[in-house]
């Protein structure tokens, strides 16, 4: 969600600052500010809308070598000038860009209001550069410390003061940060890309942690104020990885991406034949495991649903699959025979990251799938297996989908070895699926033209169904959810055999539906609900192997997928299913890679 920026060097501020907020672009915001040192003061400059809406306001004037910047996406208050960070004191003397949510922000409102504080906007940010004056030690990193130790809630910070015109203070609790060194130089950023052009050597703030920056050196403290030492970690991939290469949107380059992605996440975890993830859990644990847990949001929590279906299939352990946002407010039954896997993109989720802590307090062991090295739930976590996917930059996940699939996939293997569940004949037919699954995705992107052609029939309807029985169901759910947040057209899945409990109501003559039917031993049932909702009048649109000659007769307009392994449907189908949700995006004229009031990453409960 929101964007942080940071620069603290001998070069021109403003610059640096604009280019580190178009690379945080994706993370979706609607609003944007600058604060600059200028001779002793701090100028502060904010827009409402995108950021050329800023670079308009901003002069020649807007001139120094150290400020902060930030992109906000509204939680408190609407998206306005008003609104927008940076915020200042009511005495003009301290600065503040803020991630997160101040959960107490009320309270310390109403006190400092009854001190004579006036605040100009809606936020829940603006209490903390008014904290940070009333409680002014003279001493800026106390100071900090002082107020940080009253806020409640997520949060990082970054902040500057008139009173110190040679210092910069980054917090972290709960919303990432990063410092970025080179030459004297610093850069701070809630997200590495923003920064990647200047360095590759990065501090990765841990939780609590306190950065630093005075007179071009940087020191670090924990939650309890006691200097620490931190080592930098070098990032291994380029700029140039996370820009568009060609592609009119990130999203359809990372839909092409799919088959290079397969193959990192699947390289140097397969050797002599074999499923090798050298996990960090001890085999006696590992057949003990009497009950999994899948924790995660949006299109993660349906990856997660997809690993635990064979997870129970396979190795005959019960699972609970649930949306983060719900898990840990449902009192769990979790106990230390549990394993908790948890799956997200960026590493992040504010929902995923409460439930690990959630489950870790009750005993659980932790295995996430993420894609960002160092990320919070990475390091959290018992054992990690990251998808290795790069960079995904638009806000609707494709790659990050698959990849996490495919991790969820070799998971299963490892553990089913190691419990006697799975033997080498079954492994061996999994590896050898696996290895086809980089050609197969390429075959079907080779035909994406007729997704593009059905997309121009879908474009226009106000609502499309999607259904689909077992895993299929599962891949329905993220087929409608891709369709939806990017397109804007109302897409419900649905389990097809439930159609006639409610939703066969709402099929009426051309409500367009998309039936999803790969699995032999559900298939008659799958073309019995397509053939009923036929018999409404519904437009049908069925995606199903090549060799599937019945499913092909019974729809009106067919997407064949290479035969495979049934098991590994689900990575098959959601191509097609997120080429038809970007054409009909494309040509409804929307912004196809930041969707209306959507995020990157939810850093916010």
């Amino acid at each position: 969600m929101c964007g942080i920026v940071g620069y603290f060097g001998k070069r021109e501020a403003k610059d640096i600052l604009m280019n580190g907020l178009f690379r945080l672009e994706y993370r979706g915001y609607d609003s944007a500010g600058i604060a600059l040192f200028c001779d002793g003061d701090i100028n502060v400059t904010k827009a409402q809308g995108r950021l050329k809406e800023l670079e308009i306001k901003l002069n020649c004037e807007n001139r120094g070598s150290i400020g902060i910047g930030h992109t906000r996406w509204a939680t408190h208050g609407k998206p306005s000038d008003e609104n927008s960070h940076p915020h200042m004191g009511c005495e003009g003397t301290f600065c503040v860009v803020h991630n997160g949510i101040i959960e107490n922000y009320m309270e310390l409102k109403e006190a400092l209001q009854e001190k004579g504080c006036d605040f100009l906007s809606e936020t829940d940010t603006e209490v903390i550069p008014n904290l940070l004056e009333v409680y002014n030690t003279g001493d800026f990193l106390e100071t900090v410390q002082k107020v940080v130790s009253m806020l409640e809630g997520a949060y990082a910070l970054c902040v500057l003061s008139k009173e110190f015109p040679e210092e910069m203070i980054v917090v972290r609790k709960a919303s990432p940060l990063v410092v970025g060194k080179c030459d004297g130089e610093y850069f701070v950023a809630s997200d590495i890309p923003a920064i990647l052009e200047y360095t590759k050597d990065v501090y990765i703030l841990e939780e609590d942690e306190v950065a630093h920056i005075k007179n071009k050196t940087i020191a670090f403290y924990n939650g309890e104020g006691n200097a620490i030492d931190k080592e930098i970690t070098e990032i291994t991939w380029d700029l140039e990885s996370a820009e568009k290469q060609g592609y009119p949107h990130f999203m359809l380059k990372e839909i092409h991406e799919q088959p290079e992605a397969v193959e990192k996440t699947l390289a140097g975890r397969i050797k002599d034949g074999t499923v090798q993830l050298d996990l960090n859990l001890t085999d006696d644990f590992i057949k003990s495991i009497d009950k999994v847990a899948v924790v995660a949001c949006g299109t993660a929590s349906y990856a997660g649903r997809v690993g635990g279906n064979f997870i129970e299939k396979y190795l005959r352990i019960p699972v609970e699959a649930e949306f983060a946002s719900e898990f840990r407010y449902n009192d769990p039954i979790i106990t230390d025979k549990t394993l908790v896997i948890v799956v997200s993109q960026s590493g992040e989720t504010a929902d995923t990251l409460a439930g690990l802590r959630e489950a870790k307090s009750k005993g659980a062991k932790i295995v996430a799938i993420t894609n960002v090295v160092g990320s919070s739930i990475a390091r959290e976590s018992d054992e990690v297996i990251y998808t290795q996917a790069g960079p995904e930059i638009a806000v609707a996940s494709t790659k990050a989908y698959v990849t996490q699939l495919i991790a969820l996939y070799l998971l299963v293997l490892q553990l089913g070895k190691i419990r006697g569940a799975i033997d080498a004949a079954f492994e061996k037919s999994w590896i050898e699926a696996l290895i086809k699954l980089p050609e197969q995705i390429t075959s079907i992107l080779e035909q994406s033209d007729i997704m593009e052609v059905y997309a121009a029939g879908l474009k226009d309807y106000t609502s499309a169904f999607f259904i689909g029985r077992g895993v299929d169901n599962v891949s329905s759910l993220e087929g409608a959810l891709k369709l939806k947040e990017i397109s804007y057209i109302h897409a419900e899945a649905y389990a097809a055999g439930e159609l006639k409990h409610g939703t066969l109501a709402l099929i009426t003559d051309d409500v367009p539906v998309i039936g999803i039917a790969t699995q032999k031993h559900l298939l008659e049932k799958s073309i019995s609900n397509i053939i009923e909702v036929k018999a409404r009048g519904a437009i049908t649109y069925g995606i199903g192997f090549e060799g599937e000659g019945q499913l092909r007769r019974t729809v009106d307009h067919f997407y064949p997928i290479p035969d495979a392994l049934e098991d590994f449907a689900p990575i098959l189908t959601v191509v097609p299913l997120q080429l038809l949700a970007y054409y009909a995006s494309l040509l409804k004229g929307n912004d196809v890679d930041k969707p209306r009031n959507l995020a990157k990453s939810v850093t916010v409960e």
